[in-house]
Parts: C-alpha cells; structure tokens; sequence
C-alpha cells in the first residue's frame, strides 16, 4: 500500500475535488465555532500557554519518530492542546499550525487543508478532549483530587483516542471521495492499526508535557480548571 495513504498530512490528489471543497467548507464553518466559543477559555494567564501550545506542536510535528518499515508518526497535538487550553482554543492552534505547514512549508497538500483541519483540528481533538473529560470525572467520583500520575494516564489514553479518531476521519473522506484504487477495507484497516501505534507515542509526549505543566502551573490546564468551576457551581 502506498504509504501516502497513511500519513495523516493528506497530500492533493488523494481526494477528489467535491469531496474536498466540501470539507474545506465544514472546516471553515467549525473553526468559525471555535473562534467563537474559544473567548470563554481565553484569559489574561492563558493567552500566552495558547501561544506557546501552538509553537510546541509545531515544533514537534517537523519530528517523525518510526513505527513500522516504511511508515513513521509525529505528534498531532489535539489531546494536547485541548487538555492544557480547550477544546475550542486547542483546534484553533491545531489548524493554525496545519496551515503554516501547508502554505509555508509544502507539509500537506493546499487542496487539502480542509480535509487535514478537519481530521485533525476537528476529529482530533474533539475525540481527545471527549475522552479526557470523562476519564477525568470517573477518577474524580474516587478522590477530591487526582494524582499527577493518574492525570498523566488520562492525557496518554486521550491522545491515543483522538489519533485514532483524526485517522478515521481520513478513511471517511476516503470513502466518500478517494481517488486511489486501494479498496477502503485495506485503507481502514491500514489507517487504523498504524495509528493505534503513532497513538502510543502521541500519548506518551502528551502525558510527560502535561504532567510537567500539572506539577508547575495546575493553574493554566484548562482540563482542571474547567473541572473545578463545574464543581463551584450550585446543584
């Protein structure tokens, strides 16, 4: 199978025309969302972490770690970005970095950056943050508070959901509109079990970044923060 298929930087030509304009278009309407909503997570202290999110992610993804002959991985970053400041503020600075790749450094085919902002700034993180929360709250019901560890394991099973959701989000463009003679059995079963594995070293990076930043600032992660203010408002 041509390894073009597994990259989640989809390149032009992958997805017909249609297909693309279509998701460029739900891109443009779910970063319109994001920009929107992404004020209420956006403060004094967290508009420099957001800032500095972006850059991180975008200094990680230049860096391909191997997975299999043939096939490498890179951090996405939408566990991440959602996890430390929001699910809105966290696919802002996901699409933003796939957009300077795309236009500045040929990472990622331009038609493409529809589909690519969905999967990943979209699917990504949703499915990442998703998870979190709800990992989240299943420890809390235990404890007053969780542990740096227990937060740790929580980011990694996000981040590796999240890959895994961005990977299907791919194998459905490519159904409704790959150009590709590969049949979409083999795609999906190849998306799947390369990403499950680029999901273990996406987890691992975001559980060491998350934990360095719950140990020094627990203040600025937007996962427990958002925690606490549901818990201060009355039943």
């Amino acid at each position: 199978m041509d390894t073009d298929l597994v990259a989640m930087h989809m390149s032009d030509g992958i997805i017909d025309a249609p297909v693309s304009v279509l998701f460029m278009a739900v891109a443009v309407a779910a970063l319109g969302i994001c920009a929107w909503r992404a004020r209420r997570e956006l403060d004094e202290r967290t508009v420099p972490l957001a800032g500095l999110v972006a850059a991180f992610i975008f200094a990680v993804q230049m860096v391909n770690f191997p997975i299999l002959p043939g096939v490498s991985g890179h951090l996405l970053g939408g566990a991440l970005a959602a996890i430390l400041v929001g699910p809105f503020t966290g696919a802002l600075c996901v699409a933003i970095v796939l957009t300077v790749q795309a236009l500045l450094f040929a990472d990622g085919g331009v038609t493409a950056l529809g589909t690519n902002i969905t999967n990943m700034s979209v699917f990504g993180v949703a499915g990442g943050y998703a998870t979190a929360v709800l990992l989240y709250r299943l420890a809390r019901r235990r404890r007053d508070s969780v542990p740096v560890p227990a937060v740790g394991v929580i980011a990694f099973i996000a981040a590796l959901v999240g890959t895994v959701c961005a990977a299907m989000g791919f194998v459905l463009e490519y159904a409704l509109g790959g150009v590709a003679t590969t049949s979409l059995g083999a795609v999906a079963a190849y998306m799947f079990g390369t990403h499950v594995l680029i999901g273990v070293g996406e987890g691992v990076i975001t559980a060491l970044t998350v934990m360095a930043v719950v140990r020094a600032r627990p203040d600025l992660v937007y996962l427990l923060r958002a925690d606490r203010a549901r818990a201060a408002v009355p039943a």
